[in-house]
């Protein structure tokens, strides 16, 4: 038995694994790992792997699992929902970058057919990476991440055409018309093919199978109907990989979509990871060093151009300077289906050895360095902003309509646009509490300015942006942005411009909140924490441990985890009387038809009556503490209470009738 192929697969495993421990460690992406896992042991360099055919064919099988479940993905509603920024943004994106880099080729003597080849190379970038990146940062809802989601969502829908495309380039014959005619004919059968299969065929199958109420045979059913397609169509002259989109796209509209995709991703994810690995075993690093001029100026080239491209793409979508920025730096690399595509245009001749070495180098190059150079693209941003650029680049092209915010004291700014500050102000608009909203994306400033809410549009980093706010006069300040990092500056400019303004901060992990209180918070939760206590303390209750012993515990939890700074919390915890199980402070409207309207405290008997305790009334804006026996109780009042909760409902029921 030979076991040579097993023993790469451990060997790749392992190394994989140790080097991807290390990079998680300094957040760079596994797909880096992976690729340097293959240049490491590939056999340009260290060559321990001797089954690299069939390591290559693992790594197709990935390919193909990979484009199945982007067809189980895909959804035509979600699409037309984002409609401008897909169709428009990467319309644009993919074919301005085709057309740059097919005129740069030409500078090559290349053939028209290599040179837009290469284009449309360049044009992918890494959805893969990118959306990696974008959901580590939690910015993947906000206007920019939005709208690169977008462009790569139409990448990976012109991988379906392109992959067709290279078959036609790669063609020996010299009849363009015939070839059309012979693509658009497979085009015309591919998508009665898919129509008919999505809307009988499979779904009758896997209703079949389903019935039998068997995962196993089920999940054999699903891979069965993948290899099948993608064999079909690679009989007609097609890829795998275009096979298994079609595969996934004829279970996409099934019921049983989600139940197949929930089984495979992790399949999916193990053997593109031997994808990536055999794409860093073909890179010849002999080849780099060998030519490192070229490929230092290719890269430079390539980052430059899809850079410049993705910014302008930005910008005919309305983006402000700072979104402009970010878009390029997050589309400047090559993506993983390029390599699909090189691959294939590789054996069909359409580019020869030496331009797919240099492409693998190039590729690996920008797509190494991406989660750095997207890292820096706030502070590139910003120091771009302070040259004199046009104002037309830095508000957009559709700029928010300038609001003027009438003067306000006492009010509560929420500063964020994640869900949390967003219902934050959907609570305070319902009890008409005066608030204003510090959002930094204008997408959702201008829903909200539209549905008559207060908003303003900016970094609440720029004072000017927190004096619009009037966080001067502010009652109340919250905080929650999820980054770290302009959270602490956040903090800083409000510290600024008020001393007395109650600061309240979302903090996403434990490790920040003594940074966050040192610059000037008064209240900082972090939120994971939180919710793990109060999932804790429904734990300790249905155990029925008795609330002062639940109370000891809690708290010294919070003691081993905040450290000095658990004091701080104290505040927003159980007061002494939560000691007293049966005694609480309740909140009573005196209404129009009460018979207490009138009467004073002492006419009315109410402690006498009801067990109550009247601690204060709140008239309009004024609160009456401690009101003495001769009050007068009015319509509309509102009385806080101390009682049982039997003696609140009685006294209850006397306010209201």
């Amino acid at each position: 038995m030979d076991i040579s192929l097993l023993k790469d697969i451990v060997i790749l495993l392992v190394i994989s694994t140790i080097v991807n421990v290390a990079f998680v460690r300094i957040k760079v992406p596994t797909i880096v790992g992976y690729l340097l896992t293959g240049i490491l042991l590939g056999p340009h360099l260290l060559g321990v792997i001797e089954a690299q055919h069939e390591i290559e064919m693992i790594a197709e099988i990935g390919v193909v699992l990979l484009l199945f479940t982007i067809g189980m993905e895909f959804s035509l509603k979600h699409l037309l929902k984002i409609r401008k920024v897909v169709f428009l943004g990467g319309l644009f994106q993919v074919f301005v970058t085709a057309v740059i880099f097919m005129f740069v080729t030409k500078l090559y003597d290349l053939s028209w057919q290599t040179g837009l080849f290469i284009g449309f190379l360049a044009a992918l970038s890494s959805s893969a990476l990118v959306l990696k990146l974008l959901q580590e940062r939690s910015e993947l809802t906000s206007n920019y991440g939005r709208t690169t989601l977008g462009i790569l969502i139409f990448q990976d829908l012109m991988l379906v055409p392109l992959l067709l495309f290279t078959n036609f380039l790669g063609s020996e014959s010299t009849n363009i018309t015939y070839e059309l005619s012979v693509l658009t004919i497979k085009m015309v059968i591919i998508i009665a093919f898919v129509y008919i299969g999505n809307r009988w065929l499979i779904p009758k199958l896997l209703h079949v199978v389903a019935l039998l109420k068997n995962q196993e045979l089920f999940m054999l059913a699903i891979f069965m109907i993948c290899m099948a397609v993608s064999l079909v169509t690679f009989q007609l002259g097609m890829s795998l990989a275009f096979g298994a989109f079609l595969a996934g796209l004829m279970i996409s509209e099934s019921e049983y979509s989600h139940n197949a995709f929930g089984n495979l991703i992790t399949f999916k994810d193990i053997f593109t990871s031997f994808f990536f690995i055999s794409i860093g075993m073909m890179l010849d690093m002999s080849f780099v060093f060998d030519n490192y001029l070229i490929v230092i100026i290719s890269v430079l080239l390539v980052l430059s151009i899809k850079t410049i491209v993705g910014a302008a793409t930005g910008f005919i979508l309305g983006h402000t300077f700072r979104g402009i920025v970010m878009i390029g730096f997050a589309l400047c690399q090559v993506g993983e289906f390029s390599f699909i595509l090189a691959k294939i245009g590789f054996k069909t001749s359409i580019i020869d050895s030496f331009y797919y070495q240099l492409f693998l180098a190039v590729s690996v190059i920008t797509i190494t360095v991406t989660p750095f150079i997207m890292n820096i693209s706030m502070s590139v941003a910003n120091i771009l902003l302070k040259l004199p650029l046009p104002k037309v680049l830095i508000d957009g092209l559709f700029p928010l309509q300038e609001i003027e915010i009438p003067h306000m004291t006492n009010h509560l700014v929420i500063i964020g646009k994640d869900s949390t500050a967003l219902k934050l102000s959907i609570m305070a608009k319902h009890i008409q509490m005066p608030h204003v909203s510090v959002i930094f994306d204008p997408t959702i400033v201008r829903d909200k300015l539209k549905n008559g809410d207060v908003a303003i549009y900016g970094d609440a980093i720029n004072l000017p942006i927190l004096h619009k706010a009037h966080v001067e006069s502010a009652d109340i300040v919250i905080i929650s942005v999820g980054s770290a990092v302009p959270t602490m500056g956040i903090i800083e400019s409000v510290r600024k411009l008020s001393k007395t303004a109650h600061i309240i901060v979302r903090a996403q992990h434990v490790e920040m909140v003594e940074h966050f209180y040192k610059l000037g918070a008064d209240q900082v939760i972090p939120q994971s924490f939180e919710l793990a206590i109060d999932l804790f303390h429904r734990v300790l209750s249905k155990r029925l441990i008795p609330l002062k012993e639940t109370n000891r515990i809690i708290s010294s939890i919070r003691s081993d985890y905040l450290g000095v700074y658990s004091d701080k919390d104290l505040q927003h915890q159980a007061s002494i009387l939560e000691e007293l199980s049966h005694i609480e402070i309740s909140a009573i409207k005196i209404e129009e038809h009460s018979e207490l309207v009138g009467k004073t405290l002492q006419d009315s008997e109410l402690r006498k009556r009801t067990g109550v305790t009247l601690l204060a009334i709140k008239r309009g804006k004024t609160v009456i503490e401690h009101p003495n026996l001769q009050f007068i109780f009015a319509c509309n009042d509102i009385a806080f209470v101390l009682g049982s909760p039997e003696q609140v409902n009685a006294a209850s029921e006397i306010f209201s009738v």
